[in-house]
């Protein structure tokens, strides 16, 4: 595919003015101070350039401007949210316009007969889902960042969350998009529908797509009625592998004749289908407490939270932890009211910033296996921090099968340095010989490029290439990412 070239610097001057033909003053920042700001998302290892110029649109008309004048002048544009991604899907290319779509925060609809909201991408995640609750509605996909992640930039990288093991993903709740192409073009996919299978699923190609192929700039989504509160339970475990044995106990279902368990939440011997099923090892269980003095016992190798929002939860609760206690449980607490349960997922949502808390730098995986694999990820990264003499806590999505083994290091130590990339890499291609993928909710961006091509084979890696040809011939989008 053929790429375009940063504009040299006597085209600076040329670029602002095309852009502010089309913008607001105030909406085109070239202070090389405040674009400075707008060059990385919050991952490791991932390089970026200087952007030439920052631009936050506010109307669709504004965005079209934006993306004709970047294919006049063959000009790269980077778009972002809130810039809370962890792969450098985010980060700018030299010379670039940083496309900032944090502007474009409106509500424009929620329908509770349809079940709809239809929002501007920039919208925070956690004022979507406040605002469609006072509806009695419920937008589920909830990352850890969802109190300052934006709507388009969970699109973009089809993130997941807490509640995915009962809920699902981003993707599942995408209905359809208004989405800029690079020349201009405004194109919308999808529907309002609760159904519908007309053509090519575009929606689903531009979720996930990290801004590669068009810039989204209306999302109508999917909502469901709001579950009643929900309670969790903690369990300790005195090994990762006990925890995970309770994992594989609680989502296994059963055969035929297996006695209904009251409550509604499953089976009582398993099957069970809880609102929220995560790990956290005692390397984060420590950081966590260290960080927000929250008392989580440290005493445990592996703690486990378990939520049901079914019309019986502690019913659903104690079941399940008469599983955990088959599985070796120490202990089993389930909590006594809602305010005690969200103390606990306040602990499991500070995991990733309190790791990073332990020696200052981060580089967060996000590797996916078979639920049956957990135990066994698990114990190749206790392995791999050995090897590499380095600490990585564990949280994941373990209902998911999804970890995020996260490598703790100081940035300013070479070696050490150099051995959290290694042990890093080792995680993905412990993931993939498990079966699974090298993200499960993060994106690939800068960070994992070599990795995409490795899992996808070279044939898939043509054929992406050639849909990115179909939408972006001049390479404009966000060039770099995943390719």
């Amino acid at each position: 595919m053929s790429r375009i070239q940063a504009p040299p610097d006597e085209a600076q001057g040329n670029l602002t003015d095309r852009l502010l033909a089309g913008l607001p003053a105030e909406a085109v920042l070239i202070d090389p101070d405040v674009t400075a700001s707008y060059a990385n998302d919050m991952a490791s290892f991932c390089p970026s350039g200087a952007p030439a110029v920052v631009v936050l649109p506010r109307t669709v008309e504004q965005v079209q401007h934006v993306m004709r004048t970047a294919t006049e002048l063959r000009v790269p544009v980077v778009p972002q949210g809130a810039r809370t991604g962890l792969s450098g899907a985010a980060n700018a290319s030299e010379g670039c316009i940083v496309l900032s779509l944090t502007k474009m925060d409106r509500i424009l609809e929620i329908n509770p007969v349809d079940r709809i909201a239809v929002v501007e991408p920039g919208v925070i995640n956690a004022a979507l889902s406040r605002a469609v609750n006072e509806h009695g509605l419920y937008y589920p996909p909830d990352p850890s960042s969802w109190e300052m992640c934006t709507i388009g930039g969970n699109i973009g990288t089809a993130s997941g969350g807490l509640c995915c093991v009962k809920y699902g993903v981003t993707a599942e709740y995408v209905l359809g998009l208004d989405v800029v192409l690079a020349d201009g073009r405004l194109m919308s996919t999808g529907r309002r529908t609760a159904k519908g299978v007309a053509g090519y699923d575009m929606t689903r190609l531009f979720v996930g797509s990290e801004g590669s192929l068009g810039i989204v700039v209306r999302a109508v989504l999917a909502l469901k009625p709001q579950p009643p509160q929900q309670l969790v339970l903690a369990a300790e475990f005195a090994s990762a592998a006990a925890a995970c044995d309770a994992v594989c106990r609680i989502m296994k279902t059963e055969g035929r004749g297996a006695l209904p368990q009251k409550g509604g939440g499953g089976r009582r011997a398993g099957g069970h289908v809880p609102s929220l099923l995560e790990l956290m090892d005692r390397t984060t269980v420590k950081a966590v407490n260290d960080l927000a003095h929250m008392g989580l016992p440290e005493t445990t190798e592996a703690l486990l939270l378990v939520a049901f929002d079914t019309p019986d939860p502690a019913a659903d609760l104690a079941a399940v932890g008469a599983l955990c206690e088959a599985a070796g449980a120490t202990q089993v607490v389930p909590a006594d009211d809602a305010a005690e349960s969200e103390m606990l997922l306040q602990g499991r949502r500070l995991s990733l910033t309190a790791l990073e808390a332990v020696k200052g730098t981060t580089m967060i995986d996000d590797v996916c296996v078979p639920r049956s694999r957990l135990g066994e990820m698990l114990d190749g990264i206790e392995q791999i921090a050995g090897k590499y003499q380095l600490t990585i806590g564990v949280c994941a999505h373990a209902g998911d099968g999804n970890t995020h083994p996260t490598v703790c290091f100081d940035a300013g130590d070479a070696d050490e340095s150099r051995r959290a990339r290694e042990s890093f890499d080792e995680i993905m291609a412990l993931g993939l010989r498990l079966g699974g993928t090298i993200t499960g909710e993060h994106g690939v961006g800068v960070l994992k490029k070599e990795w995409l091509a490795r899992e996808i084979g070279p044939v898939g890696v043509e054929m992406q290439r050639a849909v990115k040809q179909v939408f972006d011939p001049l390479g404009i989008l966000n060039p770099g990412k995943l390719f």
